[in-house]
């Protein structure tokens, strides 16, 4: 049976870009000392918080860990939290120091900013026009990222598979699985014709659909 977990990513002690598997030290709420978290997740940097559904497992030389199903990204709590997720380089364009200046400027309200009143930046010292752009672009590419591996969870989509369908589709992903999800079966490798029929019942696409037929399913 599946648990939850929530806590802040401390370091990462692996990770694989092809297929977005990381090995990381979690400090989760509820626990003293850090976790050890394994899974599939996808341009996670410490600092950052997560929600993570998942099982408990003993490895037989790294001890305890918790195997990762699924995640959600959730707003840090605190100034330090944001701080540290800014500070990870995660956002290109801001870095330690630049992200020390943010929250001393914006507190709490920081990442609010960064989303909705992005040219406030302005007021911190050492962000120019140039700085605010490449900011704005890394923000809304991250958001992106999200928004993809959060739908394709919901259709039972792992995140492995996941980032193969970011990587191939970019901004697009969304839209091509919703119009024909059966192109992951010709463009995705390791994702075949059943996976996708599962995906396009899901997305309410009827047996006797065109797509359906086209696809070579009947």
């Amino acid at each position: 049976m599946f648990t939850e977990i929530k806590g802040q990513i401390e370091r990462i002690t692996y990770y694989n870009e092809e297929n977005g598997y990381t090995i990381a030290k979690v400090k989760a709420v509820g626990r003293h000392e850090l976790v050890t978290v394994v899974g599939n997740l996808l341009s996670v940097n410490p600092g950052e918080v997560l929600k993570l559904q998942g099982e408990w497992h003993f490895h037989p030389k790294f001890g305890e860990q918790f195997k990762i199903v699924s995640y959600e990204s959730v707003v840090p709590a605190s100034v330090k939290g944001i701080e540290k997720y800014l500070g990870s380089g995660l956002i290109k364009g801001i870095g330690p120091v630049i992200a020390k200046r943010l929250v001393s400027q914006f507190g709490l309200e920081t990442l609010n900013i960064i989303e909705t009143d992005i040219q406030k930046l302005h007021d911190v010292e050492g962000i120019g026009d140039k700085r605010i752009q490449m900011i704005r672009k890394a923000w809304d590419d991250q958001k992106e990222i999200r928004e993809v591996m959060l739908f394709l969870q919901d259709y039972g989509v792992s995140p492995a598979y996941g980032a193969k369908i970011f990587k191939k589709y970019g901004k697009k992903s969304i839209e091509v699985v919703r119009e024909n999800p059966y192109k992951l079966a010709t463009d995705i490798f390791g994702i075949g014709f059943i996976t996708a029929d599962k995906i396009a019942e899901k997305l309410g696409i009827s047996k006797d659909s065109q797509i359906r037929a086209e696809a070579g399913i009947w």
